[in-house]
């Protein structure tokens, strides 16, 4: 996924009703930002960090600056880390179309944001007359609190309990259901949940895969002028115990020519 313009460079003053973030732009222009993540940003949003911002030239946004990149150090270098919840979606979505994953490839055609469960949009559904449908939950993953180690969720997420609910039920009903967990930034090793932060969550999880949902972590690259899909990272040992994982091979398929039936790709913009 590129960035449509170049973004800009600054040092967050603060964030706050979580949607919002003061910056001082290196030129030093102080500005507000909008900040696309409901999350509480463990560890990302420290006044003083360096930070990246798109610009939008719509003349009817109230804040023009939107927060995009953080640059975090847990003491082996710094990183980029993206925190704009709204592009995991995307950059998937991209990735599947390309065949640069290797479990979700080969489907007749992907949609977004199509109505499912009780009241719940999933973020992909792939269709194909031979292998039925595939159910695809994306969750957009960002903490680390330990060098090498990436975590789910920052904050507590009854909607995430929720989704994993829904997933286990399209199993139950016959169809495959894949919760993928994107990792905004290249430093992560190893992937696992935090228990400590919501328990629910990581008991929903073990849940669901003893109901048969499939789980990938997939990393990201991410710099200034774009995110692109790294690699698979493997799930903690303590995770895996509970239940075998179905994850990808050590590297994303770089670019595959499509095989099989030509995957339509379409997108519904009614938000969840």
């Amino acid at each position: 996924m590129m960035f449509p313009s170049p973004l800009v460079r600054g040092r967050l003053v603060k964030r706050y009703k979580r949607f919002l973030a003061d910056v001082i732009l290196d030129t030093g222009e102080a500005v507000t930002a909008t900040c696309a993540n409901t999350g509480s940003m463990m560890g990302l949003a420290t006044p003083g960090a360096p930070v990246w911002l798109s610009v939008s030239a719509s003349p009817t946004r109230k804040y023009a600056h939107t927060w995009e990149l953080v640059e975090q150090d847990l003491g082996q270098g710094p990183v980029l880390v993206g925190i704009n919840t709204g592009h995991p979606n995307r950059i998937v979505a991209d990735a599947i179309a390309e065949q640069r994953i290797p479990e979700l490839a080969g489907y007749a055609s992907l949609r977004r944001e199509v109505k499912y469960g009780l009241s719940s949009r999933i973020d992909i559904l792939l269709e194909d007359p031979a292998r039925g449908l595939a159910y695809v939950e994306i969750k957009n993953v960002h903490l680390s609190r330990t060098p090498g180690l990436a975590e789910f969720p920052d904050s507590v997420t009854e909607r995430g309990v929720k989704h994993l609910v829904e997933l286990s039920a399209m199993v139950a009903a016959g169809h495959r259901a894949v919760m993928i967990y994107l990792i905004q930034r290249a430093d992560a090793e190893m992937f696992d949940f935090a228990a400590d932060v919501d328990p629910r969550y990581a008991a929903a999880f073990a849940a669901a895969r003893a109901a048969g949902v499939e789980a990938l972590a997939l990393s990201c690259m991410v710099t200034p002028q774009e995110i692109t899909l790294a690699h698979a990272v493997p799930f903690r040992e303590s995770v895996q115990a509970s239940a075998p994982l179905r994850e990808s091979p050590a590297a994303i398929a770089p670019g595959a020519p499509k095989r099989g039936a030509t995957q339509r790709h379409t997108t519904n913009t009614t938000k969840k």
